[in-house]
């Protein structure tokens, strides 16, 4: 990252986080920071899994899963 780089708020489960970003990737991290928020809350709503970092990391492994099908699509 460049010496611009400034601190965006992203919400996620409720709660606030800053992270450093480059001003011209800022709307792509807002909507990452969007799609996380989405799939932790599907998680934490479907009632099995308790805990936020449970949460997180199940979260981390849909999405991991999500990209590596679609690398895979694109290989075949």
């Amino acid at each position: 990252m460049s010496e611009s780089t400034t601190p965006v708020k992203v919400q996620i489960l409720g709660k606030e986080y800053p992270v450093s970003c480059d001003p011209d990737e800022q709307h792509e991290l807002l909507l990452a920071a969007r799609y996380l928020d989405e799939k932790t809350r599907e998680i934490r709503d479907g009632g099995r899994i308790i805990g936020t970092e449970r949460i997180a990391v199940m979260a981390a492994l849909n999405i991991a899963h999500e990209l590596l099908q679609l690398k895979q699509r694109r290989i075949d």
